[in-house]
């Protein structure tokens, strides 16, 4: 069980893993607009956050709001520990707050295994009955999607039979081009090969 923080300790993580150069504002689309170098910085600089940082760190920031929580999922990712995966799933279920599922989706499609294929199938099972809920559905289908393509497996078919799930999920929103099952897969894997991109500067400047 981990010790209960203190609130200096909790401001410093904030400081130096969240707040730090806007690193969780950071951690989304704009990433693909940036120049190659600017990029292959950022995820040099990520890396070596997530071999810092503490399997407790993490913890405590999973513990707190939705700052921390999309970058400590975001660092989960590229430090490949799996260990979190209960834990992501949980927040993942809860939908308790905005912004940090879309990172925990990225966490588990990054994982790849049935077990994280399993957490996305029953955030779509409750979350794709709830037409008047626009949360983080196109970003689960996403990771669905491109784990089924790295895998060879088949999970997401069953939510995309004509008129099922997700097209009548996706009918009580508006026509946006992000809603494209082929669209939501393309973007998560633009994710995925970022945080991949990030745990090889990892994997050649870690332990």
């Amino acid at each position: 069980m981990r010790p209960y923080p203190d609130d200096l300790e909790l401001d410093q993580l904030r400081r130096h893993y969240v707040a730090a150069d806007r690193r969780y504002l950071r951690l989304n689309y704009g990433i693909f607009r940036l120049a190659e170098r600017e990029r292959d910085n950022l995820a040099r600089e990520l890396a070596q956050t997530a071999e810092a940082i503490t399997p407790r760190e993490l913890g405590l920031l999973l513990d707190c709001g939705w700052r921390e929580r999309k970058t400590a999922a975001w660092l989960i990712a590229i430090a490949g520990r799996t260990a979190f995966r209960p834990q992501l799933g949980e927040l993942l279920l809860a939908s308790a707050g905005p912004y940090a599922g879309h990172a925990y989706c990225i966490a588990l499609a990054t994982f790849g295994t049935a077990a994280d294929a399993g957490l996305l199938t029953a955030y779509l099972d409750r979350y794709l009955a709830r037409p008047d809920l626009a949360y983080d559905q196109a970003s689960a289908l996403g990771a669905l999607l491109h784990l089924d393509t790295a895998q060879g497996t088949d999970h997401a078919a069953r939510f995309l039979t004509p008129d099922g799930p997700w097209q009548r999920w996706a009918r009580e929103r508006p026509p946006r081009r992000e809603l494209e099952p082929a669209e939501c897969r393309e973007t998560m894997a633009q994710y995925c090969s970022f945080v991949q991109k990030s745990a090889r500067h990892r994997a050649v400047h870690g332990r």
